[in-house]
């Protein structure tokens, strides 16, 4: 029976609760337009996508127990499945019964009338090679001829039957007798046995290079006795690495030898954690990476951050607005990474801008402002602290890094595990938090540059609240409910009310306990220079501050005014001398917009010039009695006044007058007129022709008739008048539109022929790189290769593909 059947038939036995419990739990598939028949629901449960959305949220004994129904490929009973898992013990045996139940409520696996547990067949392709077996006998058996299966039958010392199908049950009956294998292989040569034992132990290879045109030589000492006895099978055309069927290899494991199985997560150590103790160090945590956000941001809408080339904020530019809001680069990251994600921040151009909606977030309360980029953080697919990649190279931030499920999984798969520890206790070492990560979301992808598993993770959900004493803070608990409401009222409980008051010291500094309100900050940032950020800021004064307020048009009233509005006590004498001193020094020298400067020695004929109206378009302005300012380039001046009836002459710049000299006009050189053509010309022209029709071979004027096409192709996008041989030059070409028409050919043909290729690419950093790659899959805008330099599988972005050449 297929999985969709077998499917069918236990949820047809399922009752209204169980079933409610089934679509909880896959929720794509729980809510259709129209009830839904068993048949179509069935079928939308075993989806390929569908299940893609679940298996990344389940528990590591979830795994473990899936891949032992997956290597098996034939449903295993429940005793089976027992003692291939070694869970004989009896609590072992109640988590087992607990995780098949929890499959079954995920519609993954499900028993039959007969008892014999079936899964999805999607689920089953999750694997390449699970628990390190290869495929079973039978399916190996399918490339195999007859006159081959007689062979291994006389080996095996069996007569062999007349058809193909006798003889492929013959073998199978032989292998499936386990005592009976371990018998035969006790009995091999010494060679034999021992690239069996090292076959059973290691993961089949179905990948080598090899050189075409002849079968793979049998190098290895012992290998043609397993090829003859069916313990090894090779392909059909005589290619590639041998293959063990996995009944094979499970019985050189032994009897001993059972899959893993650990439905208990990792043992850690707790210590007791008092509930109070973790809300007062998660609302430090809190309150101060909102401080420190608030600061970036405003930095950022103060001087919007430039983006590199290759695209994204680089280093410098991070550090700089680092060292403006005092933030570590960790804070500085999240906090731009989550502001970009919630649409604070956008590309604008080569710069990265505050939005229309970072005003409105700018003015509300710190809580309301901190629960917008906690949610934010929270579904990120990425790890917005990690500051380099995987090579080491600094990474840019909002560079639009490749979406990571593995990386979403690993924060809510901390969440969970924090979520499950005792009440009222907390680990001893916070790290230790990632092995407990590990077994809740064994799918979820830690940072590389993570020394503990998950380290990243962990410290971003220290540094957000989110985590507090080795334990799940309320902030938390509230994002893992998903309610919006629930973790605004939380951050509320939790941050303090913004501080509309400042305290002025005698040392000209300013200090705000707590978060400042919008109005405080934007008034101290403005007249001062922020020195301290986090649960206390502190402001100094200096002149060159004071003088900034007073270049974007603040009084030095309006200045007092306002910080008098805000202290909590009178201003101090010094800072009031501070702004008096600097006004009186403002201003003395200013800088007027001029294109060219009018003088003379008559202030009467200036000041009839600047009065005269023909003249009004030349934007004039007389700042001294013989001194005009223009507003139009010196040549249109000059032209205008001269219309106007008045002499002016122009003048270098070193003050000398520039004497003009008019070019004598002058006509283009007439060509000589060609002379008649001859009769003898005419012969003489066609006699050359001849000679050079001559010249060309037959056989290559052949040649190039026969391999012209009949019809001309279609012109691409390039220009070049050729067409698209194939549909991947064309989703190539549609992507790295920096290629050139020769590199988009030769990148599509390595692809398609599954050849090697080296390309220079631009990194996600910026800088520059040669790589080779090979086993390259087109999944637009992407490709996926394994990159020899890095000797790992990359993603690269294909519009980062500058150039291609041959390996």
């Amino acid at each position: 029976m297929t999985s969709r059947s077998t499917l069918t038939a236990w949820l047809a036995g399922l009752d209204a609760a169980q079933l409610a419990r089934v679509l909880g739990t896959r929720k794509d598939a729980a809510a259709p337009p129209e009830p839904l028949s068993v048949e179509e629901l069935a079928e939308r449960l075993l989806r390929p996508g569908s299940i893609a959305l679940v298996l990344p949220r389940l528990p590591l004994p979830y795994l473990q127990v899936a891949e032992v129904l997956a290597a098996w490929g034939t449903p295993l009973t429940h005793g089976a499945l027992v003692r291939a898992l070694g869970a004989t013990a009896p609590t072992a045996a109640r988590k087992l019964d607990g995780v098949l139940a929890a499959l079954a409520d995920h519609a993954l696996v499900w028993p039959d009338c007969d008892g014999r547990l079936h899964m999805a067949a999607p689920l089953r392709q999750a694997w390449d090679a699970p628990l390190g077996l290869d495929a079973p006998l039978e399916e190996l058996l399918e490339g195999v001829t007859s006159e081959e299966l007689r062979g291994m039958l006389v080996a095996l010392g069996i007569k062999p039957p007349g058809t193909r199908q006798q003889r492929t049950a013959a073998v199978l009956e032989h292998h499936g007798d386990l005592q009976r294998v371990a018998s035969l292989i006790a009995k091999a040569p010494a060679a034999a046995r021992q690239l069996l034992e090292h076959r059973a132990k290691s993961a089949p290879r179905h990948k080598e290079f090899i050189v075409f045109g002849a079968p793979v030589a049998d190098t290895r000492p012992g290998e043609r006795w397993a090829l003859d006895r069916g313990l090894l099978i090779r392909n059909r055309n005589g290619y590639g690495l041998a293959r063990m069927p996995a009944e094979v290899a499970l019985t050189l494991r032994g009897a001993d030898w059972h899959a893993p199985f650990e439905p208990a997560p990792p043992a850690a150590e707790l210590v007791p954690v008092p509930a109070v103790e973790v809300n007062r160090e998660a609302a430090a945590a809190a309150t101060a990476f909102a401080a420190h956000a608030a600061s970036v941001l405003s930095a950022c809408s103060s001087a919007p951050p430039a983006r590199l080339k290759s695209g994204g904020i680089g280093a410098r530019v991070l550090a700089r607005i680092g060292k403006a809001a005092q933030a570590d680069d960790a804070v500085l990251r999240i906090a731009v990474e989550t502001a970009y994600s919630a649409g604070l921040l956008a590309v604008d151009g080569d710069r990265v801008a505050p939005t229309e909606e970072y005003d409105t977030w700018a003015v509300r309360a710190p809580a309301e402002q901190f629960a917008v980029l906690l949610q934010a953080w929270r579904d990120l697919q990425f790890t917005p602290s990690q500051a380099r990649d995987a090579d080491g190279k600094s990474l840019p931030a909002v560079a639009g890094a490749l979406a990571c499920d593995g990386c979403l999984q690993a924060r809510h798969g901390l969440l969970t595990a924090a979520a499950m520890l005792p009440e009222g206790q907390g680990l001893k070492v916070a790290t230790d938090l990632g092995a407990l990560v590990a077994w809740h979301r064994p799918l979820a992808h830690p940072a590389p540059q993570d020394e503990t598993p998950f380290a990243a993770a962990v410290h971003e959900a220290e540094l957000l609240g989110v985590v507090a004493r080795g334990s799940l803070s309320p902030l938390g608990a509230a994002l893992l409910s998903g309610g919006a409401e629930e973790l605004a009222a939380v951050c509320r409980q939790l941050l303090p009310k913004a501080t509309e008051t400042a305290r002025f010291g005698s040392d000209l500094t300013a200090v705000v306990t707590g978060t400042p309100s919008a109005r405080v900050a934007e008034l101290l940032d403005s007249t001062a220079d922020r020195e301290v950020s986090g649960t206390a800021s502190v402001w100094r004064f200096c002149g060159d501050s004071i003088r900034r307020a007073l270049d974007a048009s603040r009084t030095p009233d309006e200045i007092l005014a306002e910080l008098n509005a805000i202290t909590d006590g009178p201003l101090p004498q010094p800072l009031s001398y501070l702004i008096a001193d600097a006004a009186r020094r403002h201003g003395h020298v200013r800088i007027a917009p001029a294109v060219c400067v009018i003088h003379g020695d008559d202030p009467a004929l200036l000041t009839e010039i600047a009065a005269h109206r023909g003249l009004s378009s030349l934007g004039l302005r007389q700042l001294a009695p013989t001194v005009l300012v223009s507003g139009s380039p010196p040549e249109k001046t000059l032209t205008a006044l001269r219309n106007q009836g008045y002499a002016p002459v122009p003048e270098d710049t070193d003050g000398t007058v520039r004497i003009e000299k008019v070019a004598s006009r002058r006509a283009a050189a007439v060509p000589p007129p060609r002379k008649a053509t001859t009769k003898a010309d005419i012969r003489r022209s066609a006699h050359r022709a001849a000679e050079a029709s001559a010249a060309i071979e037959t056989s290559a004027l052949v040649a190039r008739l026969l391999t012209a096409p009949p019809t001309a192709p279609k012109p691409d996008p390039f220009g070049t008048g050729v067409a698209f041989d194939t549909d991947t030059e064309e989703i190539v070409a549609g992507y790295a539109k920096q290629l050139t028409y020769t590199d988009v050919r030769q990148l599509a043909h390595a692809i398609d022929a599954g050849t090697a290729i080296t390309v220079e690419y631009v990194a996600a950093s910026g800088s520059d790189t040669v790589r080779t790659l090979s086993h390259l899959d087109l999944d637009p805008p992407y490709l996926e290769a394994w990159c020899h330099l890095r000797d790992a599988e990359r993603v690269f972005t294909l519009s980062r593909i500058h150039s291609v050449m041959p390996v």
